[in-house]
């Protein structure tokens, strides 16, 4: 049975390439895994920006924004018929086989420039929680009045040139561990940053009989700083609803995998999402910082923890983002089913 097992993993897919394995119940689990990222920390400040009514509305639109338009992609990966035409393995190749070759010159540089600021993005992330990991330490050593103002310069350059070290490794993104790590520490941080704010509310109950005065921030600010901030606070939420998924096997047909896979982890997302930004307004009100671990600088080593946590995850994932932003939801992620 074994034997037999081991000699269907060997068969090639229909296009030649290694087999599929994956399935609607795996691609789902890897949509929350890439989902659950460092910029959930800042939705308890979009939420705060939002207000409850506003802010949880957002979260859901752009969670059912991002099953339309995963499922479009889906129906996508082949051409020209869905089911039985021929795979399309980037998203380049599948914008030129649907909409020609203008459309996939102007996809090209769209793709470049997403993702230099992704990667951007990464390496300011990386040296920021650094820096709270030695002012976190600082402070628990010399107290409130010790002067802990740090450069992020030296951290940001360090990052790069990991970066470039790694980027050496051949097939260093297809490394199953690497995924694997990246998964843990994103949720570690995320259930670290969601537990100490849930602290604060308890703590809040317990002294004073009522939470975090919750009221929306910036009501008092000129009409446009609270444009800008109602603008970017939704660029925040709709960046987190980001993602990409797994290879899928070719029957059932893998647009229809996906689409299952795209509701049942959109689902997942935006409860986790909602949870994660209503305990942060909740326990910092009016005073929501725009991560919400830099909100806290107690119990040090805990935070010390977290801002490690987001400075592995975002050393794996800049490799892997970079790798496979170049290509279709339904191909990512293939290591995690070596």
């Amino acid at each position: 049975m074994d034997n037999t097992k081991s000699l269907l993993a060997l068969e090639p897919d229909d296009d030649g390439r290694v087999k599929r394995t994956g399935n609607a119940l795996t691609a789902s689990i890897h949509i929350i895994t890439v989902v659950v990222g460092a910029g959930v920390l800042s939705l308890a400040w979009a939420m705060a920006q939002l207000g409850w009514i506003a802010g949880v509305a957002c979260i859901l639109a752009f969670a059912g924004v991002s099953i339309f338009t995963y499922n479009l992609v889906a129906d996508c990966y082949r051409y020209p018929h869905p089911v039985t035409g021929t795979r399309n393995y980037t998203y380049m190749q599948a914008v030129k086989a649907y909409l020609g070759g203008t459309m996939h010159v102007l996809c090209g540089l769209v793709q470049y420039t997403k993702l230099a600021g992704i990667t951007v993005g990464y390496t300011i992330t990386s040296s920021t929680s650094l820096i709270a990991i030695r002012k976190a330490i600082c402070i628990h050593n010399g107290g409130d009045s010790a002067s802990c103002k740090f450069s992020n310069n030296a951290f940001a350059i360090g990052f790069g040139i990991l970066q470039i070290f790694l980027s050496q490794i051949p097939n260093f993104h297809e490394l199953t561990w690497l995924s694997t790590l990246a998964a843990i520490t994103s949720f570690g941080y995320v259930f670290i940053g969601s537990g100490l704010c849930l602290a604060v509310i308890l703590s809040e109950v317990i002294c004073t009989g009522k939470g975090a005065a919750t009221s929306i921030i910036g009501t008092k600010l000129p009409i446009e700083d609270k444009l800008l901030r109602v603008f970017t606070s939704m660029g925040n939420i709709a960046l987190a609803c980001t993602y990409a998924t797994d290879t899928l096997k070719a029957h059932p047909p893998e647009n229809k995998q996906m689409k299952r896979a795209n509701v049942m982890g959109v689902t997942a997302m935006a409860v986790l999402f909602l949870l994660c930004s209503g305990l942060g307004y909740a326990g910092f009100g009016d005073n929501t910082p725009g991560n919400i671990l830099t909100g806290f600088t107690e119990p040090f080593w805990l935070v010390a923890l977290g801002n490690g946590f987001i400075v592995i995850h975002m050393i794996g994932a800049y490799q892997v983002f970079y790798h496979y932003s170049f290509f279709l939801p339904s191909r990512c992620f293939s290591s995690l089913n070596s």
